[in-house]
């Protein structure tokens, strides 16, 4: 899988496609981190097409989805007879991928017991079968994902700070999707052709392009990906205004707001949601609240007027992020994870902020 997967043209997407091709080459083990439904898993197999163990085994697991007591015997393999239902010999998940890469999604919610045993098997380079009593040495370049907050586990003793640094080498905070929603058009233009059956592409009108690119996604690609399959369904080879889509085909919260919205084009057809602005409201009962009114106050136009030559939204917006990010650093007198705490954001994604405004 190339990274021609990855859809888009942004600046945050070009960035992360530089990224993937230098570490790509580097045989350090990789820490995705980002969202649900931002597209971890694309990026780890991206990584590996584009390394020199392309040619052997991509093997992924689910750290979440497997009970602790199986997770031992799925990753490091069993012997016959080592357990209850252990009929004959299983390899593991790091033997499968000897020479190759192993992905462990979701490695934030790896019990506490496994990590142990996990940090073990990358510093030895070797795996212990269950109930076998001879280490199996084992080449993997390791990529890991998580969309928890690991800085916020490590502080509570729910994840391994040593761990953490064996995993985190080279760290890959992947955008959501309301951070670069330029992309959007694309996105939807390309999985349409890859939904549509037989070629009956829906022609989604102007109204409804605006309205998909204002919505904030919360649950990212995959929750576009799941409306454009739906909507393929429903309209094959079809124009789609905003107001022929039934309001429980569409997001909740994109159709909770009821007619009235900018983008209504009927009157009582469903809607597109503003952007969740709670955050920004002096009514909000939020810890940050004084830090975001004064931030606020040293970049919104005056008298609520818009100056005479307008102004660029944009622009305008992150220099209001760029503000609360001062705020923050100053109220926790620099502290980067309390300042993440204040702003609902990871630690990762806001140093990268600091980076990117250069606040450092």
């Amino acid at each position: 899988m190339s990274l021609e997967t990855i859809i888009g043209k942004s600046r945050a997407i070009n960035e992360l496609r530089s990224l993937i091709r230098q570490a790509a080459t580097s045989d350090a083990s990789v820490l995705i981190l980002g969202e649900s439904g931002t597209g971890k898993e694309l990026v780890a197999r991206a990584l590996h097409s584009g390394s020199s163990r392309a040619s052997r085994q991509f093997v992924p697991i689910n750290c979440g989805a497997i009970p602790g007591e199986l997770l031992e015997s799925e990753l490091f393999g069993h012997k016959k007879g080592a357990f209850t239902g252990a009929i004959s010999d299983r390899r593991g998940r790091f033997e499968l991928a000897h020479e190759g890469t192993l992905f462990l999604d979701e490695i934030g919610d790896m019990p506490l017991e496994m990590q142990v045993k996990l940090l073990r098997v990358l510093q030895e380079r070797s795996v212990d079968p269950v109930g076998s009593t001879k280490s199996i040495p084992v080449d993997v370049r390791i990529v890991a994902a998580t969309h928890r907050d690991l800085d916020q586990y490590i502080e509570r003793g729910e994840f391994r700070e040593d761990l953490f640094y064996r995993l985190n080498v080279i760290p890959i905070v992947l955008p959501s999707l309301r951070e670069r929603s330029e992309d959007i058009p694309e996105l939807i233009s390309h999985y349409l052709k890859l939904h549509s059956q037989g070629g009956d592409i829906p022609m989604f009108d102007g109204a409804l392009m605006e309205a998909l690119c204002a919505y904030h996604w919360p649950g990212n690609i995959r929750e576009l990906v799941n409306l454009v399959h739906r909507l393929c369904c429903f309209f094959p080879n079809r124009k789609v205004s905003l107001s022929q889509i039934p309001a429980n085909l569409l997001p909740s919260q994109m159709a909770a707001f009821g007619a009235g919205s900018r983008f209504d084009t009927s009157e009582h057809g469903p809607v597109q949601t503003e952007l969740d602005l709670t955050l920004y409201t002096p009514e909000a009962e939020n810890p940050v609240e004084d830090i975001i009114m004064r931030a606020q106050g040293a970049s919104a136009p005056a008298n609520d007027e818009f100056p005479e030559q307008g102004l660029h939204l944009k622009d305008h917006l992150a220099d209001i992020e760029r503000n609360l990010i001062i705020k923050a650093l100053e109220e926790s007198d620099g502290n980067v994870s309390q300042s993440a705490r204040l702003l609902n954001l990871q630690r990762t994604t806001l140093i990268e902020k600091i980076n990117k405004y250069k606040l450092a």
